[in-house]
């Protein structure tokens, strides 16, 4: 299973479900977005830690489920990405997540705060 989180595009895994990833899933330390070890990460924040803005976000969701769709064979859990430290609410990102490939679920988080 790769573990999806919210990333800085400086690659600052240092709190959250990104500090978890590069503790638990190989999140590699320096790298903001895509693919390392078992984990992927969707840039949330710039590189000087200030939250993007959604249809940024966005951007980086649908390079994500590009990549899910190209490997299928991969398992992908996303995290509430954008929900934590980039301030956004579920209700913001989820629509983004709607038409996720089949290898895509998300994780159990989500359904906090409905």
């Amino acid at each position: 299973m790769i573990f999806v989180f919210g990333s800085n595009l400086a690659g600052r895994h240092g709190k959250g479900a990104a500090l978890y990833a590069r503790q638990h899933y190989g999140a590699i330390y320096g790298q903001g977005e895509g693919l390392q070890g078992s984990s992927y990460a969707i840039p949330t924040k710039d590189e000087n830690l200030k939250s993007r803005s959604l249809a940024e976000i966005a951007e980086g969701i649908m390079r994500f489920i590009d990549f899910a769709k190209e490997n299928n064979q991969l398992q992908f859990l996303i995290t509430p990405i954008g929900c934590g430290l980039a301030g956004y609410t579920r209700k913001e990102i989820l629509p983004f997540l709607l038409n996720l490939p089949n290898n895509c679920e998300l994780s159990k988080e989500w359904k906090n705060g409905f």
